[in-house]
């Protein structure tokens, strides 16, 4: 059995992240929702009207990190210049909208 995570969601987790940068008409949002997806993750990617994206995730604490690593690490498509993150209550999210 690969894995073996079946207590992981004992640590479930939200993560709201405004992600700075030239990351609109990029593929930032598409490329959120496939790295989302790898680590099991449920969430939106949301373009804001300041030119920011919103990336909310849910799921284990350790994917939400992951995923938080991975929008600071400098691979993402565009430029991330700097990532706020809030912590919050989960809200129980299903699938990984984009807007």
């Amino acid at each position: 059995m690969a894995g073996g995570h079946q207590g992981a969601r004992t640590d479930t987790a939200r993560a709201v992240a405004v992600v700075h940068g030239m990351v609109q008409a990029v593929g930032f949002r598409w490329w959120t929702r496939s790295r989302a997806w790898d680590l099991g993750l449920t969430g939106s990617a949301t373009n804001l009207a300041d030119g920011s994206v919103e990336v909310v995730v849910e799921g284990a604490r350790s994917a939400c990190e992951q995923m938080l690593t991975l929008l600071r690490g400098g691979r993402t498509p565009g430029r991330v210049d700097r990532v706020d993150v809030r912590w919050e209550a989960p809200a129980g999210l299903a699938g990984f909208d984009l807007a």
